[in-house]
């Protein structure tokens, strides 16, 4: 009897030592497989891999568990299913032109004791539609709301969209709706209120989906705003002064067109010899009875805009009479003008010459003073004057008998000035003194 119960005993010791290293040979054969995703129509690879196999069987078999590959050998009679590789340690199969019916979970089989088993999901993904991209209003007035959709059908799984206007990334209010076949259509709303800045900015739809890539649709903002008004001195350059005339010109920009613009005087009437012309107006003979705000006025179908101009006239440039001396003698210089000329007839060199000449400019000045007698080269030399912007300045060219001289007073307007002098036969001295723009 007690041999009887050794003999029990180291029978069973031998089979769990059998039975142990079996398993640990069962264990060290890792089955191995991944999920795929593939576009519907394209191919899918499934791969069932086996580490430190003992030359076990590999098999593969459908989400309905039927076997498409048994070793190398297909039993299942669908030709889209194709070797790729087979050895010990791999079964690798091809699935060509998937389709959504193909999506389900794959089971790679290994037949050991128990079998082993892993599981590969294969999901389908379908592309969207073509986005479609709709705006409320073809057409918006600056600073009204306005709402564009866009909208992708037929995907799997759902999209999501983004918004672009220009460089700037918005955000729209998302909709997913699933449909009977296991599709999904997406809609976004975008609201945003308009500027003037965003005519003819495109506004983009941008469709992400794992089996597409850069799929958008845009459409261009069309924005009408009212008019941007500017008014333009077109004469003269610098102050006005009694006398001279006015020359204003409005520009006037919108969407669209600005249909109408008007010239108004500010609390008052325009003067009544003013003429407006399209968008000029033209006052001649200005006198201070005219000062006053002047406004031009432009308006389109979204509003109207104005600018304003603020006329302040000046006293008229005048020539002071010139007292000139000698023993007996005082001399008042005539003066007449020519444009931009004055012609100033001198006396005989035995008198004093005092001429006050008031120039306005935004320049540095430059006077040539030639000599102006021929007959006696000494009496008044060549000199050249320069001074600043917006500088009182006085200078002085003597002669033998008296002296002659020039002060600039004020503001200048004028880049040149020149003063020359011409020899009559009758020996009077004409002297011109030329302002040139």
């Amino acid at each position: 009897m007690a041999n009887t119960g050794n003999g029990s005993l180291a029978t069973t010791l031998i089979l769990f030592m059998v039975s142990a290293a079996f398993l640990h040979k069962v264990q060290g054969q890792n089955l191995m497989t991944d999920n795929v995703s593939v576009v519907e129509g394209e191919v899918a690879t499934i791969s069932c891999r086996v580490k430190n196999n003992d030359d076990s069987v590999i098999q593969l078999l459908n989400p309905n568990r039927q076997t498409i590959y048994f070793r190398d050998v297909r039993p299942l009679k669908d030709s889209r299913f194709q070797l790729v590789n087979f050895s010990d340690n791999e079964l690798r199969v091809s699935l060509s032109n998937v389709s959504l019916s193909d999506e389900g979970r794959y089971v790679c089989q290994l037949y050991t004791d128990p079998p082993q088993e892993a599981y590969a999901d294969i999901t389908v993904l379908v592309p969207p539609g073509n986005p479609i991209i709709e705006a409320r209003e073809e057409i918006v007035s600056e600073g009204n709301e306005t709402e564009i959709t866009c909208t992708t059908m037929g995907g799997k799984p759902a999209s999501s969209i983004r918004w672009m206007k220009g460089d700037e990334e918005l955000e729209g209010e998302l909709t997913v709706e699933e449909t009977y076949d296991r599709m999904y259509t997406v809609t976004s709303r975008l609201t945003l209120t308009v500027t003037k800045e965003d005519d003819g900015i495109p506004v983009v739809c941008i469709v992400d989906h794992p089996a597409v890539k850069d799929f958008q649709a845009q459409k261009y903002l069309e924005v009408q705003y009212k008019p941007e008004v500017k008014i333009i001195v077109e004469f003269p350059e610098g102050l006005t002064r009694e006398g001279e005339n006015l020359e204003l010109t409005c520009q006037a920009k919108g969407k669209p067109q600005p249909q109408q613009i008007n010239w108004v005087k500010v609390d008052d009437d325009v003067p009544s010899h003013a003429v407006i012309t399209g968008t000029d107006l033209l006052i001649e003979n200005l006198n201070k009875s005219y000062n006053g705000t002047y406004r031009c006025v432009a308006s389109n179908s979204v509003g109207e805009s104005y600018d304003d101009y603020i006329l302040y006239v000046y006293d008229a440039l005048t020539t002071t009479p010139i007292p000139t001396t000698t023993t007996t003698t005082t001399t008042t210089l005539p003066v007449t003008t020519q444009g931009t000329v004055l012609s100033l007839h001198l006396p005989p060199p035995s008198v004093t010459l005092h001429l006050c000449l008031h120039v306005t400019t935004d320049t540095p000045v430059r006077v040539c003073v030639p000599e102006c007698d021929a007959r006696q080269p000494a009496l008044i030399r060549s000199s050249v004057w320069e001074r600043s912007t917006q500088t009182r300045v006085a200078q002085a060219w003597r002669r033998r008998a008296g002296e002659i001289q020039l002060r600039s007073m004020g503001l200048l307007s004028y880049r040149d000035l020149e003063l020359y002098s011409i020899l009559s036969e009758q020996g009077l001295q004409q002297c011109f003194v030329s302002l040139s723009s």
